[in-house]
């Protein structure tokens, strides 16, 4: 089974990039979100298992808006922030907001995707 996967970004064109390479890799794209109420309410409706998420949302960080799903009812959706620039944040510190990791966008297209979300390679 393809593990579920919501894609958190204010850019359209980059929610379909991004949709297009996670479901090329194995993923199933459940939901996409323009910012971080939306996710929430992704998350709801859809318990996804990853979540690909934007640092920067119209409505507040991703730092924020991952540790408001963190806690949402259900299980926690591993997710993997982006961002045209580095975090500046150690890894433990993103752990500690239920973050298993970061990728730049440009580096996207050749990140090994269920790696960095913590899924073996079938």
């Amino acid at each position: 089974m393809s593990p579920t996967a919501l894609i958190v970004d204010d850019d359209t064109g980059f929610r379909r990039a991004a949709g297009r390479l996670l479901a090329a890799r194995g993923f199933e794209v459940v939901a996409e979100a323009a910012d971080a109420a939306q996710a929430r309410e992704a998350v709801r409706a859809h318990h996804p298992d990853c979540v690909l998420l934007d640092l920067h949302l119209p409505d507040g960080d991703g730092l924020s808006a991952a540790r408001a799903l963190a806690v949402l009812p259900g299980p926690a959706p591993r997710i993997l922030v982006t961002s045209t620039e580095p975090p500046g944040f150690v890894a433990a510190d993103l752990a500690a907001l239920g973050i298993v990791g970061f990728v730049a966008k440009d580096h996207l297209a050749t990140a090994d995707l269920a790696a960095l979300f913590g899924f073996s390679a079938a």
